[in-house]
C-alpha cells in the first residue's frame, strides 16, 4: 500500500497546475491501484470460512457414549456397529452416519393381575414382576432396535405379555396346595418362579435382545370360588386328619385293652394255678395233720371235726332244733369225755 500513496502523492504534485484533463488522468491511476489494495481480504474470510467449516464436521463427527448406554452408529439407516465403551468415538457426518443411544440400565417390568389356572382345575390370581436390561454385546442391542425400535416402553409391553401366557402355562403344573398352603413345607413357589424364568428367558434373549435377571411372584390371591373350595378342601382334610387320628386312637385304646385284658386273664390263670396247688398242698398237709391227731387222740379228733362242722353248718342267722344227745352236739352237753375222766378222778 505505501508504493500506491507514493505513486498517488507523487502525481498530484507533478499534475497540480495541469488542466482537468490531467486531474482526470490522475483519478485514473487512483482506481488502478484499488484492486491491489482489497485483494488479500476475500482469501482470509474463505480461510476463515473453511476452519469454521472443518470444526463444524470435526464436531459432528464426534460420538461421545454414556455409561449405562450402547451407542448404535447408522450408515443411511442401517445399523453399522455398536460403540459399548464409554467415551468419544468418530463417526461420519450426517447423512452419511448417525449415532443412536440404546439404554443397557436395569428395567422392571410387571405383568399385572393374571387370572390363571392350576393343575387340579382351581383358579388363582397372579402378578409377577420380571427384571430385565438389554444384553451387551453388539448382536443383542442391535436385535433389540430391530425387534421394537429402540423404544424400552413397547419392549416391556411385550415381555408383559410373555410373561402372562408363561404365568398361565406355569400355574398348570402345580396344585394350588403347592402355592396356597398353611404347611410351609408344601409351598413350592421358588419352584414357580424358577419354571416361569425358564420359560420366558431364552425367549426374551433370542427375540428382544434382552436378558432376564430376575422373576418373582409380587402377588398370589384366591378369587371368591376358589377361596370357597380352597376353605371346604382344607375343612374336608382337617376332617379326615380328625377322623384318621381318632381312629388310630380307637385302635390304640383297643391294643391297650385287649393287651391288658389278657394280662389279667394269664395273670388270673397264673394265680388260680398257684391257688389250687397250695389248696391242693393245704389238703395233704390237713388230711396229714388230721391223720396225726386221730392217731393219736381219736376222740380230740372226733370232738375237733364236730366242732369244725359246726362251724361251717351253723351261721349268725341259722336258727336249729336238733337233739342234744346226738352227734354234734353231744359235745355241748357231756364236754369232752377225757375231760369227764379227769374230773371224775379227783377226789
Amino acid at each position: 500500500m505505501s508504493p500506491s500513496h507514493s505513486h498517488e502523492s507523487h502525481d498530484h504534485h507533478d499534475h497540480a497546475g495541469h488542466d482537468h484533463s490531467h486531474g482526470g488522468h490522475s483519478h485514473h491511476h487512483h482506481h488502478h491501484g484499488e484492486p491491489g489494495e482489497a485483494g488479500p481480504f476475500p482469501w482470509r474470510r474463505m480461510g476463515w470460512a473453511a476452519v469454521l467449516v472443518l470444526f463444524a464436521v470435526a464436531a459432528a463427527s464426534l460420538v461421545q457414549v454414556r455409561s449405562g448406554e450402547a451407542t448404535v452408529i447408522t450408515r443411511f439407516g442401517n445399523p453399522a456397529r455398536v460403540l459399548l465403551e464409554p467415551g468419544l468415538s468418530w463417526r461420519w457426518p450426517a447423512p452419511f452416519e448417525a449415532a443412536i443411544p440404546v439404554d443397557l440400565r436395569l428395567r422392571t417390568t410387571s405383568s399385572g393381575l393374571q387370572d390363571v389356572g392350576t393343575r387340579d382345575g382351581l383358579r388363582i390370581i397372579v402378578q409377577a414382576y420380571v427384571a430385565w436390561q438389554v444384553q451387551s454385546d453388539p448382536d443383542n442391542v442391535q436385535r433389540f432396535m430391530r425387534a421394537v425400535q429402540n423404544q424400552p416402553d413397547e419392549a416391556a409391553r411385550q415381555i408383559r405379555t410373555f410373561v402372562g401366557s408363561a404365568l398361565e402355562t406355569s400355574a398348570s403344573s402345580f396344585d394350588l396346595a403347592n402355592l396356597v398352603n398353611t404347611d410351609a413345607s408344601q409351598v413350592r413357589i421358588a419352584d414357580f418362579e424358577a419354571q416361569l424364568r425358564k420359560q420366558i428367558e431364552q425367549q426374551l434373549l433370542s427375540t428382544y435382545g434382552v436378558r432376564v435377571l430376575q422373576v418373582g411372584i409380587e402377588r398370589l390371591t384366591l378369587p371368591s370360588v376358589t377361596l370357597t373350595a380352597t376353605v371346604d378342601r382344607m375343612r374336608a382334610e382337617r376332617e379326615t386328619i380328625a377322623t384318621e387320628r381318632t381312629a388310630i386312637g380307637k385302635r390304640e385304646a383297643a391294643q391297650i385293652r385287649s393287651a391288658a385284658e389278657r394280662d389279667a386273664r394269664i395273670v388270673q390263670a397264673d394265680a388260680a394255678v398257684k391257688a389250687a396247688d397250695i389248696e391242693a398242698q393245704s389238703r395233704v398237709e390237713a388230711a396229714d395233720i388230721y391223720g396225726k391227731a386221730y392217731a393219736s387222740s381219736p376222740q380230740l379228733y372226733n370232738l375237733l371235726r364236730s366242732l369244725d362242722t359246726l362251724g361251717t353248718v351253723v351261721t349268725p342267722g341259722t336258727q336249729l332244733i336238733l337233739r342234744t344227745d346226738a352227734a354234734p352236739f353231744r359235745v355241748l352237753v357231756d364236754g369232752p369225755p377225757t375231760l369227764e375222766s379227769k374230773a371224775g378222778s379227783q377226789p
